[in-house]
């Protein structure tokens, strides 16, 4: 079996509920979607974020988000136990916790690649570590997941001709990978000029901003004016890549972005709500976007974006970004926070 597809199977586990065995050194069932009346495990791994919220004594707030913590109790953890721990919806009722023990991890590697696989699966980043009567495990390694997120696997699937309400000249082009489930796509605006830099946008979906209109966010206006910018481009002789990328949520999965959603209503700000579900605040696969403007022919760009950490990571995958185009729009009462954190936490220019 190849390395890609054992990966797409650890997926499809993890998100049924199934246990995974990681390097044939860690077997681990995941606490959210686990389940067996009579599961239980002496620990339990967590992202260090989460670590940091149940105040575990020697985790730092300087601890990357998302690095795995191996944790032990005074008894052992049946799954209704590890999901208190592992969900912060759960904080409010059960607020007593512990106390936990962090121990030494022997096996980091594996460990990070199973947080990398819950990410992936859309799940909260918890599992418990060789879990009692819980079934035959779905084999994976840190090299099949490296293998997995090897962007040549990334091609052209299919393109056609899409007239759009901003433009009628614009083509769609789709991308996909063998055994990634997300298929990202290309919006091209204007007639392709290998000479011209495009004007280029990476979008990445956002189901409640681009569809419904959320006002949360500035995800659905942008997207609106970005696409209309290039369709401006494109009437005065220039054109434009809008890139449709599959990673709702900044790359933790709309559910996981409905559970921060909880959160910011309780108080908290988008870093903190992600990290208090023991998620990073930037999962976003920017490798795949570098891939995408390959295909096409696509060297230098133009890139409309508020953000230089973005501008960074293309240019790392070698990309030429030869002018960041600022791409702001007003706030609205719902968004105001969300935008202010972008400024003071993640260093966007606003």
């Amino acid at each position: 079996m190849r390395a890609t597809r054992r990966v797409a199977l650890a997926l499809d586990a993890l998100r049924h509920g199934w246990p995974v065995e990681v390097d044939g050194v860690l077997r681990l069932l995941p606490a959210e979607t686990g389940f067996g009346p009579d599961v239980a495990a002496n620990r339990l791994l967590i992202s260090s974020a989460r670590a940091i919220t149940l105040k575990l004594a020697n985790q730092r707030e300087a601890a990357e988000p998302h690095a795995p913590v191996l944790i032990r109790g005074g008894e052992a953890f049946s799954l209704g136990e590890a999901r208190v721990i592992a969900d912060p919806s759960l904080d409010l009722a059960n607020p007593l916790k512990g106390p936990f023990l962090a121990e030494h991890l022997d096996h980091p590697k594996a460990a990070a690649t199973a947080m990398e696989l819950a990410l992936l699966a859309g799940i909260l980043p918890a599992f418990l570590v060789d879990p009692t009567a819980c079934g035959e495990a779905q084999v994976v390694s840190w090299g099949d997941l490296a293998e997995w997120r090897d962007t040549r696997h990334l091609a052209i699937a299919a393109r056609a001709r899409l007239p759009v309400a901003a433009c009628e000249d614009a083509e769609i082009v789709a991308f996909r990978s063998a055994d990634d489930m997300r298929e990202h796509v290309a919006l091209v605006i204007g007639a392709q000029d290998g000479d011209r830099p495009p004007l280029v946008r990476l979008h990445s979906e956002c189901l409640t901003g681009d569809l419904l209109g959320s006002l949360k966010c500035d995800c659905g206006p942008q997207l609106d004016a970005a696409i209309a910018a290039m369709a401006d481009e494109a009437r005065s002789g220039g054109w434009g890549v809008l890139l449709y990328l599959r990673q709702e949520g900044r790359g933790i999965g709309l559910v996981n972005k409905l559970r921060a959603y909880e959160l910011q209503d309780q108080g908290f700000d988008t870093v903190d709500a992600n990290n208090r579900l023991g998620l990073p605040t930037e999962a976003r696969d920017f490798p795949v976007a570098a891939r995408m403007l390959d295909l096409l022919g696509v060297h230098a760009i133009r890139l409309m974006t508020n953000n230089p950490a973005k501008v960074a990571a293309l240019e790392g995958e070698g990309v030429n970004v030869v002018e960041r185009v600022p791409h702001q729009l007003p706030p609205n009462p719902h968004n105001a926070r969300y935008l202010t954190t972008k400024r003071d936490r993640t260093g966007h220019l606003l």
